[in-house]
């Protein structure tokens, strides 16, 4: 009986030492909850990947086309939400309503900040709860209808997360990119030891269910 010639273990790697912010926040609404619940953890590793991950193979002009994109897309965003928000606490200030609503189940929310566009995203979460938490007091003191706010509330958390996918979706593609360009390996071995594969998941509860 033949026997098997031992195989060389692979050399460990040792994680790349990178800098994070780490920010804690309160969330009210459940919008807010539902894109960081549904959301953030993938787009903050697609996020890591384009800033840092094909920095690291070399891929330099497609890193800083993507990134100005996905800036861009997160500035339009944030702008959409800004005009809003305004547009509905003059409308609040115009019925003399000075009052704030507390929530029944926030939650707190440790974001993980690893790359500028990452922060950029954590605050359009944080301006769209700002957004519902406005919606919101304008629908409990009968300004706008039930239907209204409930489909407000719908597009709105649904328009950061088409956003959160468009985002995903281009990473994925710059990956594919440089796997078929001979880079699959340098790709591997990066998102490795640069600790992509265990990324800590955003300190939030999980326990509402999918709408």
């Amino acid at each position: 009986m033949s026997e098997t010639a031992p195989q060389p273990k692979s050399a460990s790697r040792r994680a790349i030492s990178r800098p994070i912010f780490e920010r804690t926040f309160n969330i009210n609404s459940e919008q807010a909850i539902r894109v960081i619940r549904d959301s953030y953890h993938r787009l903050m590793v697609s996020l890591y990947a384009i800033d840092v991950i094909l920095r690291i193979i070399g891929r330099e002009e497609t890193v800083d086309e993507i990134e100005s994109i996905v800036s861009q897309m997160i500035a339009e965003c944030a702008e959409q939400l800004q005009q809003e928000k305004m547009r509905l606490e003059k409308l609040k200030a115009d019925n003399g309503i000075s009052e704030t609503p507390t929530y029944t189940h926030p939650r707190e929310f440790v974001a993980k900040i690893a790359s500028p566009q990452i922060a950029q995203f954590v605050e359009l979460i944080r301006l769209l709860d700002q957004l519902m938490i406005v919606m919101d007091t304008l629908w409990l003191c009968q300004i706008i209808s039930n239907k209204h706010c409930i489909a407000a509330r719908l597009e709105w958390q649904q328009r950061l997360q088409r956003l959160a996918n468009k985002i995903v979706t281009m990473e994925r593609h710059a990956h594919q990119a440089a796997y078929e360009q001979g880079h699959g390996e340098e790709v591997r071995l990066a998102r490795q030891e640069s600790g992509l594969n265990v990324e800590p998941q955003p300190s939030l509860d999980t326990d509402a269910p999918k709408e």
